[in-house]
């Protein structure tokens, strides 16, 4: 049976200011200026937790990555494979340009890091992202990426998991890699396309409007299968073993590191630090926790991604509900 206890100390309350930042905005119905009431309950840890598959590692060093693909002017590095989200690294030479496509339900992320890559999203001004543009392009609206400049364009690109582009009609498509079953045909699209609002917009330049501007980091964008949250802060001591961080029941859940170093404590993978560019997946079910692991006072920033804006954390109750 559910056992549910509402009452926690002082001390247990207070504390959940220590991980407001990570989570997003109360949902309707939450009490006025705060979050829902802090609740103990018996919550589902998968056990043992998920084994790490190919292409999922703990930590993806960019460094790796680059070397893995060293004379290659053009390539794609899958990173992240399960059963929500999938997400690649791309490189694109100079003068080249994808097809234009959309996709059919779900939204693309895009965080550039290398290079200029310009950007064409049907009903919006074309605009040239550089190193630490974050970009948002909603359900069947068509797009096309080119690399400019001098050197190749590099970018870390987010999808739901199995999508597959829709082309326009004066587009050829280009046949699916490595998916069996499926064929392009023309089609009448309903249920038009997705829009831009308050909460999600075309692009943030994050080192311009965050890093030198001073605007606040926060949720970019939040859809209904995909998160994507900056968290930025200044580095502090590693907390001890002791404080496990959460696990989540359903989903994986992994950051891009877009700023300064982040400390990683996974459970089954022995503590790491990785730095601005690199990959960390926390696997369905272990208990994970990200800190700002840069020198006291430096600004250290994770973009979390994940596909639920108010998924479940489930926190220790030994540490009163801290990250």
């Amino acid at each position: 049976m559910l056992r549910i206890r509402t009452a926690l100390s002082l001390c247990a309350i207070a504390s959940i200011a220590s991980i407001g930042a990570a989570q997003p905005p109360s949902p309707a119905g939450a009490p006025a200026g705060g979050r829902p009431p802090l609740e103990i309950a018996w919550s589902p840890k998968r056990t043992p937790y998920r084994a790490y598959e190919a292409p999922n590692r703990a930590w993806w060093k960019l460094a790796d990555v680059r070397a893995m693909h060293k004379g290659q002017k053009s390539w794609v590095q899958p990173i992240v494979r399960n059963k929500d989200l999938m997400a690649d690294w791309h490189q694109m030479a100079v003068g080249e340009r994808t097809p234009q496509l959309g996709y059919p339900d779900n939204r693309t992320a895009l965080i550039v890091w290398d290079g200029q890559l310009k950007v064409s999203i049907k009903g919006q001004d074309p605009f040239v992202a550089t190193k630490g543009f974050e970009i948002d392009i909603p359900f069947r609206v068509p797009f096309t990426l080119e690399a400019v400049g001098d050197t190749p364009a590099l970018w870390f690109e987010v999808h739901a998991a199995g999508d597959l582009p829709i082309y326009p009609v004066e587009t050829t498509p280009q046949k699916p890699k490595d998916v069996a079953g499926f064929s392009y045909q023309q089609a009448v699209l309903g249920g038009g396309p997705g829009r831009y609002d308050e909460t999600n917009k075309p692009y943030l330049d994050y080192v311009k409007d965050v890093v030198r501007g001073g605007a606040r980091a926060g949720a970019f964008i939040s859809g209904d299968h995909m998160f994507v949250n900056n968290i930025r802060g200044k580095g502090t001591p590693t907390p001890p073993a002791s404080n496990l961080g959460h696990f989540h029941f359903g989903h994986d859940e992994f950051w891009f590191i877009m700023e300064g170093d982040i400390d990683y404590q996974i459970e089954g993978v022995p503590f790491f630090t990785a730095h601005a560019g690199d990959i960390v997946l926390a696997a369905q079910g272990r208990w994970h926790r990200a800190s700002f692991g840069g020198p006291v006072g430096q600004m250290d920033t994770r973009v979390a991604i994940n596909p639920y804006p108010y998924g479940l954390h489930n926190y220790s109750v030994q540490s009163g509900g801290r990250q």
